[in-house]
């Protein structure tokens, strides 16, 4: 990775008007600009309030509490300062038209302030990837996985893995570089081997957690069952809206609808279903009833409202519900009665429903990965697997080879330009 010498500036902080607007400066020239505009500058890290005036007209644009960084203690390596504005539209404006017009200042674009901090070594690619998610957080669970990757919970596993490689790969480099020499200790191949394959395990039980992605895209939830068995009406109860149509004549929804909703820190996506009928004439009724089967084999849970058996069994974790319980008798062993009208059931099925989401997402304890971690985890638990699984040092050397450029790639130490600019382009400007 390059690095840009150029200087630049942007908002920081949310969107104006806001009580307070963060102008953020990182570059060669931050702090001769911020003298430029406020004067002589407080101490290093410390807040003095000044005056914030144009470097040509010398017009006051604000009295602002104004913050030095000096590089590299600052969060992107490089000089920094920091203007604490009123926050209103003219008064970010005329700063920025005041920064626009110091030689060798631009505007920064989207994430420019972080990829500058990857590139000096403040944040490594997992935990910058961490802080995006961080922005992007609406949850609870959310805030926890991405918050753990900013403190480089992912970074520190990596770490040690990578150091472990690097001593298994040691040894096998010794024996084939020096096994003729008398004072190298020959480590038995069996023994690196069972070196490997420990690694190779550790990786697995990590692959096994939920990623990170599902805390983000929520768990998608799917009604299902015959025609009129009170699926939108289901649905509509369940986010709090008018989502879906609701009528009595069998066959009103056609096609899926979605709704999405949080509850008790968990991120949902609630799918509405056409009704499955046994057979139809109606070709729009059999697409609806075909997209239907593919909303239940893609569900991560299964809410299935008829009276007969679901129709997918094993597949993901399925709630039996016994719908519209106020006008019917006791339902049968191992059915949830409700009644959407009365509400009857619904704080059971809600509990019913936590306890098998809860499952299909990461813990607060486990290192959660995202789809690119996991992939590159993947590359790396394969070239483990082949190595434990041959007697050719030779073979063994190069998947252990193939196996550190995997894990390198996870923090960024290789081969990350190609995906930069997709991470980055999601972060706010000022970040």
């Amino acid at each position: 990775m390059t690095a840009d010498t150029s200087t630049i500036f942007a908002v920081a902080s949310g969107a104006p008007p806001a009580a307070i607007a963060i102008m953020r400066i990182s570059g060669p020239e931050a702090l001769a600009a911020g003298s430029l505009i406020a004067g002589v500058l407080p101490p290093a890290r410390q807040a003095g309030l000044r005056s914030l005036r144009h470097p040509l007209s010398g017009l006051l644009l604000d009295r602002a509490i104004v913050i030095a960084f000096p590089g590299p203690a600052s969060a992107t390596g490089e000089d920094m300062v920091e203007f604490h504005l009123h926050g209103g539209r003219a008064v970010i404006a005329a700063v920025a038209d005041a920064l626009q017009g110091v030689e060798g200042l631009r505007p920064a674009v989207a994430g420019e302030f972080t990829r500058r901090a990857l590139i000096a070594g403040r944040i490594d690619l997992a935990g910058a990837e961490g802080l995006g998610d961080l922005l992007t957080a609406e949850t609870e669970g959310q805030r926890r996985a991405a918050m753990a990757a900013v403190e480089g919970v992912v970074s520190r596993a990596v770490t040690g893995w990578s150091s472990r490689l690097v001593m298994i790969s040691a040894q096998v480099e010794s024996i084939l570089d020096f096994s003729d020499e008398d004072d190298v200790d020959e480590t038995p191949i069996d023994a690196i081997r069972e070196l490997v394959s420990a690694l190779a395990g550790d990786l697995a039980s990590i692959l096994a957690v939920p990623p990170v992605e599902r805390l983000r895209d929520g768990v998608r939830l799917v009604l299902a069952g015959p025609p009129n068995s009170g699926k939108s009406t289901l649905l509509n109860v369940l986010v709090g809206r008018a989502a879906a149509i609701v009528s009595p004549i069998a066959g009103t929804t056609r096609d899926r609808i979605e709704a999405a909703i949080i509850r008790d820190g968990i991120a949902y996506v609630l799918t509405d279903t056409a009704g499955l009928a046994a057979a139809t004439d109606d070709p729009i009724e059999a697409i609806g009833i075909e997209r239907a089967r593919e909303a239940m084999a893609s569900a991560d849970i299964l809410v299935w409202l008829g009276d007969d058996s679901p129709p997918v069994d094993g597949v993901c974790p399925t709630l039996w519900l016994w719908p519209r319980a106020d006008e019917r008798p006791l339902p049968p062993p191992g059915r949830l009665a409700i009644s959407a009208r009365t509400g009857d059931g619904l704080a059971a099925l809600w509990t019913a429903i936590a306890e098998a989401a809860v499952t299909l997402l990461p813990r607060e304890d486990q290192i959660a990965l995202n789809q690119r971690q996991r992939l590159l985890c993947c590359d790396c638990h394969e070239a483990l697997v082949q190595a434990a699984g041959v007697d050719d040092l030779l073979i063994i050397a190069e998947q252990l080879r193939r196996a550190r450029l995997a894990l390198d790639q996870i923090t960024g130490a290789t081969h990350v330009e190609a995906m930069l600019d997709a991470l980055f382009g999601r972060f706010c400007i000022g970040k």
